[in-house]
């Protein structure tokens, strides 16, 4: 397995950025593998991958019908399959229900 160069903060080459660097670029990675990985330090040692920005490619344009996928995938999300209804946060996994469906009172 090959390895892939590691950098510490703030020491990486011009040219390579993390995903979030380059979803503020209006970039993505288009595919490609990682090319280099960031270590840091926040709450024990992390690591983020970094990625070539001469091969990341425009971020895809929002179409109706993926916003109506993601609107569809949220609501699915927020509904509650014990009163079916829909609130106004995502029903937490581990309730398995609403908060007023699950409240012992």
């Amino acid at each position: 397995m090959p390895t892939i160069p590691t950098y510490r903060k703030r020491l990486a080459p011009e040219g390579l950025m993390t995903r979030r660097q380059l979803r503020v670029a209006g970039l993505r990675p288009a595919g490609h593998d990682p090319v280099a990985q960031l270590r840091y330090y926040r709450h024990g040692w992390q690591l983020a991958y970094l990625y070539d920005a001469s091969l990341a490619r425009p971020i895809r344009p929002m179409t109706p019908g993926r916003r109506r996928t993601l609107d569809a995938m949220m609501r699915a999300r927020r509904t509650c399959p014990a009163c079916h209804t829909v609130r106004d946060y995502c029903i937490p996994r581990s309730l398995g229900a609403c908060l007023p469906c699950t409240d012992p009172a």
